[in-house]
């Protein structure tokens, strides 16, 4: 038996895509240094959604059907 069901699976593809998209965003920051509102904002705020979402995955136990 597998520890994970398929709902944890895809908990954890959604996860990996927000750590993506967050470090993808904060390398798209024009300013120097990666000062402005993507780097040093929005990026963050994404990328620590997507450690939430991948704690979540890990730590869900779906409930058992009768």
């Amino acid at each position: 038996k597998l520890p994970f069901r398929k709902r944890n699976y895809q908990l954890m593809v959604i996860g990996v895509l927000l750590l993506i998209l967050g470090f993808t965003i904060m390398s798209l920051d024009k300013d120097p240094y990666g000062f402005g509102f993507m780097g040093i904002t929005l990026s963050p705020i994404i990328v620590l959604a997507g450690f939430v979402v991948e704690i979540f995955a890990i730590l869900h136990t779906p409930k058992e059907k009768l």
